[in-house]
């Protein structure tokens, strides 16, 4: 009976003194958490991983596309030229001055070719000015048509690729720029005034030239995000 009791007493009143003990090594077989903890370092891992690689996957497929615009334009560019040299060959005829006045209203066209052998510039000029435009080539973005009385103003894109008027920041004063009209004559202009402005500062299109004839180009400054100016006047 002695035993008996101590044993309700016992089993009612307090644990085993091992079954803390049993219960925790229970609960660590019974949880995962550990060993998910110790697998988790790799998968994380291996989500950089994926990530990285979708970046540097679309990251190629835009630069191979943007390869292949420019070089698409190029392509365009180098057969506005070629044009150009055909167009020459009619430039005295009736029917063809009509056509262009006719055209000049509507579509851009090329209006003449820039040389400057300095920098090895030698691009078609196209008679209007916009974004799509300037992607293929530089363009007329105010003033008469090429060696008119007046001040043509040609712009041309910044390219890393040392495309278009890249390189303009490498002229100096007295260096000489050749522009071709659509007869196929060309008149040399030399450079006078080199300067950077503001982005929206148009004076560089004055046409208030003294019955004189200038071309000013201008482009961009990726650095500060000016505007690099270049004015050159007709050599008597």
């Amino acid at each position: 009976m002695g035993v008996t009791m101590n044993q309700i007493i016992y089993s009612n009143n307090s644990l085993p003194p091992f079954s803390n003990d049993d219960s925790s090594k229970n609960n660590t077989s019974k949880n995962p958490s550990n060993n998910h903890y110790i697998k988790n370092p790799n998968q994380k891992y291996k989500i950089l991983f994926m990530i990285f690689s979708s970046i540097a996957f679309v990251a190629i497929i835009f630069m191979f596309a943007k390869l292949y615009q420019n070089n698409q334009n190029s392509i365009l560019s180098q057969k506005l030229t070629d044009s150009y040299a055909i167009s020459t060959l009619y430039a005295n005829t009736t029917n063809y001055q009509a056509e262009v006045q006719e055209s000049s209203t509507t579509d851009p066209f090329v209006i003449g070719i820039i040389k400057i052998d300095k920098i090895n510039v030698n691009y078609s000029i196209l008679s209007i000015s916009n974004n799509d435009l300037l992607d293929i080539s530089v363009c007329r973005f105010a003033g008469p048509m090429p060696n008119e009385i007046g001040n043509l103003c040609i712009a041309g894109h910044n390219y890393v690729d040392y495309k278009f008027f890249s390189r303009l920041n490498e002229l100096n004063i007295d260096d000489e720029i050749k522009i071709y009209d659509l007869t196929g004559n060309y008149i040399t202009y030399k450079i006078y005034d080199i300067y950077e402005t503001k982005s929206n500062d148009t004076s560089c299109t004055f046409q208030n030239t003294n019955n004189t004839r200038i071309v000013t180009l201008v482009t961009c400054n990726n650095v500060n995000g000016k505007r690099l100016v270049v004015h050159a006047k007709e050599i008597p």
